[in-house]
């Protein structure tokens, strides 16, 4: 039997039908889904036990019985200090669902599994928390999905009401863009190892140390194809000088400042991609330059 090595993982609250909606969908694009995860708050909970029941029946002996397929059936329950989470109320509850999606999506990565994230249900929190995880984790062939379901269908399904629908009720999952940084910057993947305690704000350092450097390498690049009077106009600017006081400092005049400006610009408009907008002026080089030049 082959054995496809992708799984679909789906949030969710109460609302079962998002869970088979997805599959559905993914398996109808010939997505080969051998093992679907559903993350959620405590199943003492009656929603989410009502839910978790309408599942399993759904994956009799982690088979899906719609497509008479091997699927392997995993829920996941969030926990706080290995307690069910009810809710999440507070900083020290929206820290353990990171934990949770950060080490549960870290751990599928690590077996070699493509991912389908699909942020259907459940608290808007636990979506953010594994867009995020994504972020960090994912390569170029993982997908993170948004479950797209008509408002009439919606009511109608309520609470598993219907369990699968036909194409033609336009029930779809829209892709949702991210960038996968830690493919490209592997210094983000060092969260995942042991050595490294990966709380949320932890992850969000070493992004923004990451990303830090990324706009560092934009500005040397920049630096480095202007002359050298047009660089003493860039640092005079960035570092929060008046056009008129970078001429006054370089005993130049104010229309040579402005043409100086205009090249620099052009660089940057360049190195950042930006085309013809927005409008760009010495605030933009501010902005870009200053910590640059302050910290040499």
């Amino acid at each position: 039997m082959t054995k496809f090595n992708t799984t679909m993982v789906t949030t969710m609250g109460g609302q079962a039908q998002v869970v088979t909606f997805a599959l559905d969908w993914l398996l109808a694009q010939n997505e080969p889904i051998d093992e679907v995860i559903v993350l959620h708050l405590s199943s003492q909970d009656s929603r989410v036990q009502k839910a978790l029941r309408q599942l399993a029946a759904e994956f009799p002996g982690d088979r899906y019985a719609r497509a008479s397929q091997p699927v392997r059936f995993r829920r996941v329950p969030i926990t706080r200090q290995q307690d069910p989470l009810c809710d999440i109320q507070d900083e020290v509850s929206a820290e353990a669902v990171w934990q949770l999606v950060y080490s549960l999506v870290a751990d599928l990565k690590s077996q070699g599994r493509t991912l389908h994230l699909c942020i259907a249900g459940g608290r808007r929190i636990m979506g953010l928390m594994a867009m995020s995880a994504a972020m960090l984790h994912f390569d170029h062939q993982d997908r993170l999905w948004h479950l797209f379901t008509p408002d009439e269908l919606r009511k109608r399904a309520f609470e598993g009401a219907i369990m699968h629908v036909e194409p033609a009720e336009g029930v779809r999952l829209i892709q949702v863009p991210i960038a996968p940084l830690g493919a490209y910057f592997p210094a983000l993947r060092a969260l995942a190892q042991p050595a490294y305690s990966t709380t949320s704000q932890q992850a969000i350092g070493v992004r923004t140390q990451v990303m830090d450097q990324i706009e560092r390498e934009h500005c040397r690049a920049v630096i480095e194809r202007l002359t050298p009077r047009q660089r003493d106009v860039l640092r005079g600017l960035a570092l929060g000088l008046m056009p008129q006081e970078v001429a006054d400092q370089l005993s130049i005049g104010l229309t040579t400042v402005h043409t100086h400006k205009t090249a620099i610009l052009t660089e940057c408009r360049n190195e950042w991609a930006l085309g013809d907008s927005p409008r760009l002026d010495y605030h933009f080089l501010r902005e870009k330059f200053r910590l640059f030049f302050e910290q040499g």
